[in-house]
């Protein structure tokens, strides 16, 4: 199996075979869209996308981990972490390919 990277500008391409959008209207759309995600993000609401899954912002608290090579305890500061979680149908369809 191949571990092919799907980019943005192959996601224009697709928009621009399937919608017949110009290429720059496709990339433009397709930057729009990428570009509302990311603010929602940021203004930690969460973005559910339809038979496909949903993306949150978590803030996780500080906690004490520890370097593996030394065995010291270090400080983990407290931050935030994106979460995708796939949609059963996603998840069906990716179970289908195997």
């Amino acid at each position: 199996m191949a571990n092919r990277t799907i980019t943005r500008a192959d996601l224009a391409e697709a928009v621009y075979e399937e919608v017949g959008l110009s290429r720059n209207e496709s990339a433009d759309l397709v930057e729009a869209v990428l570009n509302e995600i990311s603010d929602a993000l940021i203004r930690e609401e969460n973005v559910k996308i339809s038979s496909f899954g949903s993306f949150s912002v978590r803030q996780k608290g500080e906690r004490i981990g520890r370097n593996p090579k030394t065995g010291v305890e270090v400080p983990i500061l407290p931050r935030k972490v994106l979460v995708f979680r796939a949609s059963h149908v996603l998840k069906d369809r990716i179970n289908q390919g195997a």
